[in-house]
């Protein structure tokens, strides 16, 4: 029963996260740069500052975990400025790809990479055993079917067609960003494990992850909040936030947008905390939240009409490449 709960937790982080842009459709006249610096407040500093809280027994501060621990706290930001790159041109990647297929080739790269990485970087290869590898092969497979019918979507769609659904649809352009954004944001992975003794005995095994997530996000905050900064100066786009009228509306849907967002990862350490009985699930957890991920993304994109006009066999080829990354999160307990 903790086995389902646990991925059934996950799962529903994963919804919400494949969620997230959807707000992000209802932002008010404002620059890509100023919204993302918004949602970003919420997403990388409010609600995981609000979330590692969870983690603190009584009498102790985070400030004192962190400071206990300065190499483990300033390698897991490090990294966290590192994923921060993968964050910027995720975003892009959605952009010139759409939801479903800018999601699917940057998450697989970053499941992929972001799985075998973070135990092999901190020492702990060991974890990584033929069952983890073979769960990570076939959400590779998974992802890769999925990126197969987002080619034949690319090839026999008209341009109109493709810029009806993805305004600045860009398929080369896409795949390398997308390519790019997937192997920086394996280093949100990476930074947990770095990460992973930031907490206290007292910690309940739920929360145990989140302080380190709160300090992968600051990281990322940190690029994040520089980029567009410059961006506003250089566009001359400060003036998105002298606007009052557009406040409330544009804060209400960076919140939320934030919110759904950080989702993903509360639920990543809640669904762990249920799988401790399960130490193969423990290290798949990564890609198995990236699988949801995608698949979720995908469910997105049908129903924002991305895959609109595409022939029943790129159905087909998408509806198996979802089938399979379902099946790869169970799989590594099944071997």
């Amino acid at each position: 029963m903790e086995l389902l709960i646990g991925l059934l937790i996950i799962a529903v982080g994963a919804f919400a996260q494949s969620s997230s842009y959807v707000p992000i459709n209802k932002i008010k006249s404002w620059s890509w740069e100023s919204y993302w610096l918004v949602q970003g407040v919420f997403a990388w500093l409010i609600f995981p500052i609000l979330g590692a809280i969870l983690a603190v027994p009584a009498g102790e501060s985070l400030w004192a975990l962190f400071s206990a621990s300065p190499k483990e706290s300033l390698l897991t930001i490090f990294f966290g400025m590192l994923w921060g790159v993968g964050g910027l041109t995720f975003g892009l990647s959605m952009r010139y790809l759409g939801v479903a297929l800018g999601q699917s080739i940057a998450l697989g790269t970053c499941s992929g990479l972001g799985a075998i990485l973070g135990p092999v970087l901190t020492g702990h290869a060991h974890d990584l055993t033929s069952s983890v590898i073979i769960g990570v092969v076939v959400t590779l497979i998974g992802i890769a079917i999925i990126g197969v019918a987002g080619g034949m979507k690319a090839a026999a769609l008209p341009e109109e067609e493709k810029k009806k659904a993805v305004k600045d649809f860009n398929f080369g352009k896409g795949l390398a960003v997308a390519l790019l954004a997937g192997f920086m944001s394996a280093c949100f992975n990476i930074g947990l494990s770095f990460g992973a003794e930031l907490h206290w005995e007292a910690t309940r095994d739920i929360f145990q992850s989140l302080p380190a997530t709160l300090l992968v996000t600051f990281g990322g905050f940190l690029t994040n909040a520089t980029y567009c900064i410059f961006q506003n100066s250089r566009n001359h786009s400060f003036a998105d936030y002298k606007d009052g009228r557009l406040w409330a509306h544009n804060i209400l849907f960076c919140a939320l947008a934030g919110l759904l967002w950080y989702s993903q990862f509360f639920g990543l350490s809640l669904g762990k905390g249920f799988l401790t009985d399960f130490p193969v699930l423990i290290t798949f957890s990564w890609c198995i939240l990236m699988a949801l991920n995608v698949t979720f993304s995908n469910v997105w994109g049908i129903i924002l009409k991305e895959w609109k006009g595409v022939s029943r066999k790129t159905i087909a080829v998408l509806v198996a490449g979802l089938a399979v990354l379902i099946f790869s999160t169970f799989l590594p307990q099944l071997i």
